[in-house]
């Protein structure tokens, strides 16, 4: 017997385990002249039979014949199907109907599923007949095949019908029923998904000055009234009206503010209708719920249970509420300060607190996409801070009864004049009473007080490029796939989120940020990414080559803090 007769037999025994025997019968390998008393006790031989050629050579195997069985006007049909090029196969067995495949030493009935009760009997009952209507091997028999569970030697006469076992030794068998064999499918299948497209949309386009004030001034209008509170020990009061304005990172606050809403007319009312019956102009409220950085959020827990109870009793269903963290406020909120935008750090300090030793104050005033998104954030007093493009206020402390302090308003070179009129006023609104303000502009600092206020001199940066270019993207998998999106223009230090890997851009270098809870597929995706971001912008900014750097959590470089308006410590989440 040649190998491949050996194979195939042994293929047809594993099929016939597997699907009628429940895969428990014991498969044994024979070999002419070794056969065990078993096998001929099995056969019902002698153990030393005659065993010859019995096939003749010209022996061909009959053509199947294939018979549709149905009924017509009264009486059975058997008409003939008609078999292409005498190769059956599943294509020509229909569910509805029962066949008779007649192989002269093999007759099967198959039953489909949807065929009647009638139909099947009759079909049992004409195999029956037709065979014995010709000449037939004395061991040719009629086998009953139902729909799904069709014996192996049945789906032997067809062609491609579970001609394999699918087989991979790489994954367990029951993976390999569930999913399949067919390796190439299984990739098409399990293809990872991307969305990379934000890194290839350009950069959100700066606002105006023009255009921030015309949308400050709209929003403005829409205002009827703000009232503000913030959280002292255990519930909140009332905010004096000269804070309003001025934050501090370890404080709550909330704004209730009432918006007009205009009601639309009906277009078929006449013009000289009377004012009398022109629709009350309509309103609703929204409660912006602000969170400093530092702030633990037993405030927002406070807010819930007291004053939001309160104003849903009051405004119900016109009452929407909105929280804010700092630095991620949106652009409404920010426009009713009109860029008198404060952040301090620490505590607010409360009405009736002794007096404490001033220290060195030093804020940052930035604008961030848009003049509406401007800030003035306290960060650590050092020179190396500084920069043109800036203006910045130093507030130097006196020991002294009469005279608080000094503060300098330092305006950089490159700065824009509106920066320098805010700041100005920032400088006032803080600093009233016993304190000098005093406008200095780059190069023109006293030595005796800014440079000793602030550290001693230092070298900063001479230009502000970044501001230009900066872009964050984020890399994550959040959404069951690998997406890259990038954050809005007004980004911050908390956006950058600890499970996942951000691609910062400075206009110089492309840094990779790694979080300390991202997973390797995420870090390997997101370095990828990076690769493409910057052979993206090789052709559309050939003139500013990118390097890709790596940027850990806790060791960031300064020219990657940079970009970030007030860096400073992370805020630790309790696990």
């Amino acid at each position: 017997a040649k190998g491949v007769t050996r194979t195939k037999t042994r293929l047809i025994a594993e099929k016939i385990n597997k699907n009628e025997r429940k895969n428990k019968a014991e498969i044994l390998m024979e070999s002419q002249g070794a056969e065990s008393s078993e096998f001929w006790k099995a056969l019902g031989e002698s153990p030393t039979p005659h065993i010859g050629e019995c096939v003749p050579d010209d022996f061909e195997p009959a053509e199947p014949r294939m018979y549709k069985v149905g009924l017509g006007m009264g009486y059975l049909e058997l008409p003939q199907v008609e078999i292409p090029h005498n190769v059956l196969t599943q294509k020509l067995l229909d569910s509805k109907n029962v066949f008779i495949l007649d192989c002269k030493s093999d007759l099967f009935v198959w039953i489909g599923k949807k065929s009647t009760r009638l139909i099947r009997a009759a079909a049992l009952k004409l195999s029956q007949e037709l065979c014995a209507m010709i000449d037939r091997p004395s061991f040719c028999s009629v086998t009953r095949c139902l729909e799904g569970a069709e014996p192996q030697i049945f789906k032997t006469k067809f062609i491609g019908w579970d001609d394999v076992i699918a087989v991979d030794y790489t994954r367990t068998a029951e993976s390999v029923i569930r999913r399949g064999a067919d390796m190439k499918v299984i990739m098409e299948r399990d293809k990872m998904k991307t969305d990379l497209s934000a890194l290839f949309m350009p950069r959100q386009p700066t606002m105006t000055m023009e255009e921030a004030e015309s949308i400050m001034q709209e929003w403005n209008e829409d205002l009827d009234s703000m009232e503000a509170f913030v959280l002292e020990g255990k519930k909140f009061v009332r905010l004096p009206s000269e804070e309003l304005g001025i934050f501090h990172n370890e404080d709550c606050y909330v704004f209730l503010c009432r918006y007009w809403v205009p009601v639309e007319l009906p277009e078929d009312a006449e013009e000289g209708e009377e004012e009398e019956e022109l629709p009350e102009e309509d309103f609703k409220c929204v409660v912006y719920f602000w969170q400093g950085r530092m702030a633990s959020n037993m405030g927002w827990l406070t807010f819930t249970f007291s004053l939001q109870k309160k104003f849903e009793s009051l405004f119900g269903d016109k009452l929407e509420v909105v929280r804010t963290h700092q630095q991620q406020e949106n652009l409404k909120f920010l426009s009713h300060y009109k860029r008198m935008f404060v952040i301090r750090n620490g505590k607010r300090k409360l009405p009736n607190a002794p007096e404490e030793k001033p220290s060195t104050e030093f804020f940052h005033l930035r604008a961030n996409g848009s003049p509406i998104a401007t800030r003035c954030v306290q960060i650590q007093p050092c020179a190396s801070f500084l920069n043109p493009r800036f203006c910045y206020i130093l507030m130097v402390p006196f020991d002294s009864q009469d005279l608080k302090g000094v503060v300098y308003v330092w305006i950089g070179g490159l700065a824009e004049h509106e920066d320098a009129v805010v700041a100005e006023k920032i400088a006032y609104k803080m600093y009233q009473d016993n304190y000098t303000i005093q406008m200095i502009s780059e190069g023109e600092e006293p030595e005796n007080f800014f440079w000793v206020g602030i550290g001693g001199k230092k070298p900063y940066d001479k230009d502000a490029n970044y501001m230009k270019y900066a872009r964050l993207f984020r890399c994550s998998n959040e959404k069951g796939y690998f997406s890259v999106s990038e954050k809005c223009a007004d980004f911050c230090q908390d956006d950058l989120a600890d499970d996942d890997v951000m691609i910062l851009d400075n206009g110089e270098q492309v840094f990779l940020w790694v979080g300390r809870k991202t997973s390797d597929v995420e870090i390997k995706l997101a370095f990828k990414s990076a690769q493409v971001y910057i052979q993206h912008l090789r052709n559309k900014q050939p003139d500013r080559p990118r390097k890709l750097l790596l940027a850990m959590k806790y060791k960031e470089h300064r020219k990657f803090t940079k970009c970030f308006h007030g860096w400073g410590k992370y805020k630790e989440v309790m696990e």
